[in-house]
C-alpha cells in the first residue's frame, strides 16, 4: 500500500500526528525486517490506523479510556456497515433529554463545551448504547461515532480545560452520528490499555513508535498546569459514562486533577541527583524496550535538548536517522547534529529519531 492510500480518522488533539503520518511511513517503509509493531501511546490511534492499513501487525496501546475505544473501533471491529448503521439510525432518531450531561455542561451559568439541545441528544444516546446487547467492541464503533460527532459540534479549542465565551459556528448544527471510516485489516492487531512500562515488559517487537506527553521546556512553568489526562477528561467520561465528582470551572472529573492524572513523561522536575525525572523514564522506557527498531518522536518544546535525545538513545543502540519536520513549509529534512534545538528562533519543530537497538 503506497502512502496516497492512508487514510485516518480522529477528533481533534493537541498531540495528533495526522501530519507528519506521511513521514513515520517513509520511515517504515525503508526497513524490509518489520513484521510487529507497537505505537506505545496511541491516543487517537491515527499512526496505529496507518501501521493497520499498510499490513503490520499492529498494537495500540494508550492508558485512556477513550483510545482504547478508537483502537477496537478501527483495529478490531470487523462486523458489515450494515451491522453498525442499524444502530446508529436508531440512536440519531432518540428524542434528548435533560441527563447528567445536560445538568452538569448545559443548565450551568458556567461556559459550556456544548449547546443544550446536542447534551441533551447525547444523554440519550448515550444511556441508549449501554442497554444494546452487542460486545464490547461492537460498542467501541458506537462510541466512536458519538465521539466523532461531539467533536464536530464542539464549543473549544479541543480540549476540555476551557470553552469558547461566545458559540462557536459549528456548535449549532445537530449531533448526528455518522458511521466511522473502517478500512480492511489484513494483519492481527491488538488494542492494550495499559502503563507502557507493564506492555513492554510482556512482548517483543519489530518496530516501535512512541510519542510520549512530554515535559514543556519552560523553566517557569508552575506544579499545577495541566495535563494531557485532564485535557480530555470529557472524552473519558462519555465512555465510562460514570457521572464523576465534578470541579472547577470547566467541570473536569476529579480523577484528572494535576497531582493525580499526571504521567512521568510529562513532569518537568529534577530528582534529588539534579536529572530531569521525564527524561529518565524516557532512558528507561527505550532502555527497557525490547525492539528492533524505535520511533521517537519529539517537539521543540519538550524539555529535552537534541543532545539529550542522543545520549539517551545511543546508550541503548544507535541512531540511524534524524529527521526535522517544519509544519509551515510542510518539508522534512536531516538535521544538523547540535547541543541544543535546531530553531533558535522558537519556532515549532515535530522531530523524529529512528534508533536500531542493540
Amino acid at each position: 500500500m503506497t502512502v496516497t492510500n492512508i487514510s485516518t480518522e480522529g477528533v481533534k488533539y493537541a498531540g495528533s500526528k495526522m501530519k507528519i503520518i506521511p513521514c513515520i511511513v517513509e520511515i517504515i517503509s525503508d526497513l524490509h525486517d518489520v513484521r510487529n509493531i507497537l505505537d506505545g501511546f496511541s491516543g487517537t490511534t491515527r499512526v496505529s490506523q496507518a501501521f493497520a492499513q499498510l499490513g503490520y501487525n499492529t498494537t495500540s496501546n494508550d492508558i485512556s479510556a477513550w483510545s482504547e475505544v478508537f483502537g477496537h473501533c478501527y483495529l478490531i471491529s470487523d462486523k458489515p456497515d450494515a451491522f453498525y448503521q442499524e444502530y446508529l439510525d436508531h440512536l440519531n432518531h432518540l428524542k434528548g433529554y435533560n441527563g447528567w450531561f445536560s445538568k452538569n455542561y448545559g443548565l450551568t451559568e458556567l461556559k459550556k463545551p456544548f449547546q443544550l439541545k446536542n447534551l441533551q441528544k447525547l444523554d440519550a444516546i448515550r444511556k441508549e448504547i449501554d442497554r444494546f446487547d452487542i460486545s464490547f467492541t461492537d460498542k467501541c464503533v458506537l462510541l466512536t461515532s458519538l465521539l466523532n460527532a461531539l467533536n464536530a459540534v464542539d464549543n473549544t479549542l479541543g480540549h476540555y480545560v476551557a470553552y469558547l465565551s461566545k458559540w462557536s459556528p459549528r456548535s449549532f448544527k445537530q449531533l448526528e452520528l455518522i458511521l466511522p471510516k473502517r478500512f480492511s485489516k489484513t494483519g492481527n492487531n491488538e488494542v492494550i490499555r495499559d502503563d507502557i512500562f507493564d506492555t513492554i515488559a510482556k512482548r517483543d517487537f519489530d518496530f516501535v513508535y512512541y510519542d510520549p506527553p512530554y515535559g514543556s521546556n519552560n523553566e517557569k512553568m508552575p506544579p499545577s498546569r495541566v495535563r494531557y489526562a485532564s485535557y480530555y477528561h470529557f472524552w473519558t467520561t462519555v465512555i465510562l459514562n460514570d457521572q464523576p465528582d465534578l470541579f472547577g470551572k470547566s467541570n473536569r472529573r476529579e480523577d484528572s486533577r494535576d497531582k493525580v492524572a499526571c504521567s512521568i513523561f510529562e513532569e518537568f522536575r529534577k530528582n534529588e541527583n539534579g536529572h530531569f525525572i521525564a527524561m529518565e523514564a524516557l532512558h528507561k522506557l527505550i532502555k527497557e524496550t525490547r525492539s528492533k527498531y524505535i520511533l521517537l518522536s519529539y517537539s521543540s518544546g519538550g524539555r529535552a535538548t537534541k543532545q539529550e535525545l542522543s545520549d539517551i538513545m545511543n546508550d541503548s543502540g544507535k541512531i540511524l536517522k534524524a529527521i526535522e519536520i517544519d509544519y509551515k513549509k510542510n518539508v522534512m529534512g536531516n538535521m544538523r547534529w547540535t547541543n541544543e534545538w535546531i530553531n533558535s528562533d522558537g519556532k515549532y519543530h515535530e522531530y523524529l529519531f529512528l534508533m536500531e537497538k542493540k
